[in-house]
C-alpha cells in the first residue's frame, strides 16, 4: 500500500522513563561475567516496568521499548531510522522512519492457533538485546533484535523451543507487508518499508520436546523495486565482532568490574552511531531526531576528541570529515558566526538560536583531535579551521576580556546571557592546544607565545567576570547577573582552572545540584542533562579530588548501566524521555581517558599524565591507547606516598618513573610504529 509519510512516535505511550523509581536500594540488574547485563524477572515485585535502547548500523538505528505490564506480559516497539533515505523537508529530522509493529509481525501459530502473550524469563543486553519469554502453549521463545551493520534493516533472530512434554504443531504466519511511501515525498522518490522471513517454518511442522527452531525476521527500508541481499547471520556476525573491537580497544582495567563495564559499554554506544551519507562518514546523537547531520558540540568538541584514543578508524574518518564540513561554513570575513549544525548529509545547515559559542566548540575539539591523532598532514588541514575559530572568537570579546555569544549548548532553554562561561573556557583550552600545534606544524614560535599570552589574560578575565558569590559558594555565575548555582559552574575545572576549586566542589555536589539523577542543570529544577554530570566528574578528577569523584562516578554509573534506564549515558529528562544520545558516551569515557588517568596531549607523539588514583586503589591500567599513531599501554600504581607510571608502547617498557600526588609525567613516544 501507499503512504503519506507521517514521522511517527520514537516511543509508546507506556514508555516514559522518568515516572520510575531510581531511589529504591537495589539495582535491577546484574553484571554477568562475559559482561552483558541481564534483568532477571523471576522474583522481581517491582513491576510493571518498561525500558528503551538505541542500537545503530551504518545505515539503520533501531530505538527498541520493551517490559512487561501488570500481568507480567512483554511489550515491545520497534522504531527504525533510515538516515540515508531521506524525507521532505529534507533538514535535521528528514531521515526516514517507522514503526514496524501489529500486521507488521510474524505470528507463532502453535497448533493452529497464535501466541497471543509472551512472558519474559530473561532479558540481556551486550550490544544486542535478548529477551526470552514463556508462554501458555509451552514454548519458550527468545527475541534477538540487532541493527545490522552494512544493510538498511532492523533484524530480530526468533528462536523457538518446546519445553513442554508433548510435540505440538508448529507454524509461522509470514506477513504480507510493504508499505511505500509517495513519491513526491522522498528526495529520491519512493521509498519501500518491508517485513521479510528468513528461514521460518511456513508449513506446520511438528516440534518434539525439546527441539528448537530459528528464523530472521528482518524489518527493511529501501528505494521503490530496489532489492536487498542480506545475510542476517552474517549481519549478526559481523555486529559482534565489533562489539568484541571495541570491548578490547582502550580497555580499561581497575578494581571496580562496573566502571570498567560501563567504559567499554560507552565505547560502543560511542563508536556504533556512525552513519554513511552522500557526504561522508556522519557521526549522529540518534534519539529518533538527529542523523546524518553533525552539531559542534555533540561532534566537534564531545566526542571527536576521543576517537584517536580508541582507534576507530571509522570514528576519526568522520571526525575529519566532519571538521572539513564544518570549515565550509567559515565565513572569510568573520561576520558570520559558524553554524551550529550541518545536515541532511551535508547539504544544508541549521543555526536557529545564532552563534551558541560554536567556533569554541569547534576550536576546543579540533584542537585536542589534531594533537591526540598525531598525524600532521591532517592536522595541516584542519589548522585553518582552527585559526579562523580562534579568530572569530577574539572577535567576539567584550570590554571585560571574556567570549560573547547568543546562547550556548543549551540552545536558551535556560538562560546564558550575553557571555557565559563555558564559552569563555573552551576558547581558553583550545587557544593552549593551538599554541601546541603550532610548533608540532612548524610555525613561527612567536605565534605560539601570542597565544599562551591570549590564553593567560582570557584566564584572568573568566576569573574577574564569571567569579562570583552565588547562592553562598564562592564559585561562579554561568553569566553575568546569574544568582542561581547552574551545573555548568564545573567547566573551569575540565580545562585546569583551579582557582575556586574548594567552594565550587561544595557546590556541585551540594543538595541544591547533587540529586539521584546526576547534576540539575539549575538548582530547583528537577531538569537534568547527563553532559553536565560527565564533565564534572572529569573534572573533579581533573581537580586533584580522586576519591570525591569516584564516589559519584560509582553511584550514577551503577543508575546507568545496572539500574532502572540502561545501559547507557543519557541526553535529558523530561526532555528526550532520557535518549541514548551517542556523544554523551563519549564524554563518559573521556572521564577516565583525561581525568583519572589524566592525559593531556602536548604534541604529536608527546603528552603529559598526570594519573588520580582513588586512596582504596592500588593499580589502574589503560591497555591499547591508540591516540599519537601508536598502541601503547598505562598502568598506575602506588610507590609508597608516590604514585608510578610505567608506559608500555608495542608491548615494550618505554617510561617508568615516579612523582608526587599532583605531579603530572611528561612522556614522549617512539616515532616509529612496530613493524
Amino acid at each position: 500500500m501507499t503512504q503519506n509519510f507521517k514521522r511517527p512516535p520514537v516511543f509508546p505511550s507506556w514508555c516514559d522513563t522518568g515516572k520510575q523509581d531510581v531511589k529504591r536500594n537495589e539495582l535491577r540488574h546484574q553484571l554477568e561475567q562475559d559482561e552483558s547485563i541481564v534483568w532477571q524477572l523471576a522474583g522481581d515485585s517491582h513491576l510493571p516496568h518498561h525500558d528503551h535502547i538505541e542500537m545503530s548500523g551504518f545505515h539503520v538505528s533501531g530505538i527498541i521499548s520493551y517490559g512487561v505490564n501488570e500481568q507480567g506480559e512483554l511489550m515491545i516497539h520497534r522504531h527504525a531510522v533510515f538516515p540515508g533515505l531521506r524525507t521532505i523537508p529534507n533538514d535535521t529530522r528528514g531521515s526516514l522512519s517507522h514503526n514496524f509493529e501489529g500486521d507488521a509481525l510474524p505470528a507463532i501459530l502453535v497448533n493452529g492457533q497464535p501466541i497471543l502473550h509472551e512472558y519474559p524469563r530473561r532479558i540481556r543486553i551486550k550490544g544486542i538485546l535478548e529477551i526470552v519469554s514463556g508462554t501458555a502453549e509451552g514454548l519458550e521463545i527468545s527475541r534477538t533484535i540487532f541493527p545490522a551493520v552494512h544493510s538498511k534493516a532492523l533484524i530480530e533472530r526468533i528462536t523457538f523451543s518446546n519445553t513442554g512434554t508433548l510435540a505440538s504443531e508448529i507454524e509461522v504466519a509470514v506477513p504480507s507487508y510493504e508499505v511505500i511511501t509517495e513519491a513526491s515525498q522522498g528526495i529520491d522518490g519512493a521509498y519501500s518499508l518491508k517485513v521479510t522471513l528468513v528461514n521460518a517454518l511456513t508449513k506446520k511442522e511438528l516440534l518434539e520436546p525439546g527441539e528448537e527452531r530459528t528464523f530472521y525476521c528482518l524489518y527493511t527500508a529501501a528505494h521503490v523495486h530496489q532489492l536487498l541481499a542480506i545475510d542476517p547471520a552474517e549481519e549478526e556476525r559481523t555486529r559482534l565482532n565489533l562489539i568484541g573491537e571495541w570491548f578490547q580497544s582502550l580497555r580499561l582495567e581497575t578494581p571496580d568490574r562496573v566502571l570498567n563495564t560501563a567504559f567499554n559499554y560507552a565505547k560502543l554506544r560511542g563508536s556504533e552511531s556512525i552513519f554513511q551519507t552522500h557526504g561522508g562518514l556522519m557521526h549522529g546523537p540518534g534519539g529518533g531526531d538527529y542523523y546524518a547531520a553533525l552539531w559542534t558540540n555533540d561532534q566537534c568538541e564531545y566526542i571527536n576528541p576521543f576517537f584517536p584514543f580508541l582507534g576507530y578508524e571509522a570514528g576519526i574518518e568522520q571526525s575529519i570529515n566532519g571538521y572539513l564540513l564544518f570549515m565550509s561554513y567559515m565565513d572569510p570575513q568573520f561576520q558570520k558566526a559558524l553554524v551550529s549544525s550541518i545536515v541532511a548529509e551535508g547539504t544544508d545547515y541549521w543555526n536557529g538560536v545564532g552563534d551558541r559559542g560554536d567556533a569554541s566548540m569547534f576550536a576546543y575539539g579540533a584542537a585536542r583531535f589534531c594533537l591526540a591523532n598525531g598525524d600532521k598532514q591532517i592536522a595541516e588541514q584542519l589548522w585553518p579551521g582552527i585559526e579562523w575559530s580562534l579568530e572569530y572568537s577574539r572577535r567576539q570579546r567584550n570590554e571585560k576580556g571574556v567570549i560573547c555569544s547568543d546562547s550556548d549548548e543549551l540552545e536558551n532553554r535556560f538562560p546564558s546571557g550575553d557571555a557565559n562561561l563555558c564559552t569563555s573556557c573552551l576558547v581558553y583550552d583550545a587557544l593552549i592546544s593551538a599554541a601546541l600545534l603550532v610548533v608540532e606544524l612548524g610555525k613561527p614560535r612567536e605565534l605560539a607565545e601570542q597565544l599562551r599570552q591570549e590564553a593567560s589574560e582570557l584566564r584572568s578575565a573568566i576569573e574577574a567576570f564569571f567569579g562570583a558569590n552565588v547562592e553562598g559558594y564562592e564559585t561562579y555565575q554561568y553569566y553575568q547577573g546569574n544568582d542561581v548555582l547552574r551545573s555548568w559552574i564545573c567547566a573551569p575545572f575540565v580545562v585546569d582552572i583551579f582557582d575556586r576549586k574548594d567552594e565550587t566542589l561544595k557546590a556541585l555536589f551540594s543538595p541544591r545540584l547533587w540529586t539521584s539523577n546526576g547534576l540539575s542543570t539549575q538548582a530547583g529544577d528537577q531538569t537534568f542533562w547527563d553532559r553536565s554530570t560527565l564533565y564534572a566528574l572529569r573534572g573533579v578528577f581533573a581537580a586533584g579530588e580522586p576519591d570525591l569523584a569516584l564516589k559519584h562516578l560509582t553511584y550514577i554509573s551503577k543508575q546507568r548501566l545496572l539500574g532502572e534506564h540502561v545501559p547507557y549515558f543519557v541526553e535529558a529528562y523530561p526532555e528526550g524521555n532520557q535518549r541514548h544520545l551517542s556523544a554523551e558516551s563519549g564524554l563518559y569515557a573521556r572521564i577516565y581517558v583525561e581525568g583519572l588517568f589524566g592525559i593531556r596531549p602536548t604534541g604529536f607523539k608527546s603528552f603529559t599524565c598526570n594519573p588520580q588514583l582513588p586512596a582504596d586503589w592500588q593499580v589502574a591500567t589503560l591497555r591499547s591507547v591508540k591516540a599519537f599513531q601508536s598502541d601503547f599501554d598505562l598502568v598506575v600504581s602506588r610507590e609508597g606516598k608516590q604514585k608510578r607510571l610505567k608506559v608500555y608502547e608495542y608491548g615494550q617498557l618505554i617510561f617508568d618513573q615516579t612523582a608526587g600526588d599532583q605531579e603530572a609525567f611528561q612522556v614522549i613516544l617512539s616515532t616509529g610504529s612496530m613493524a
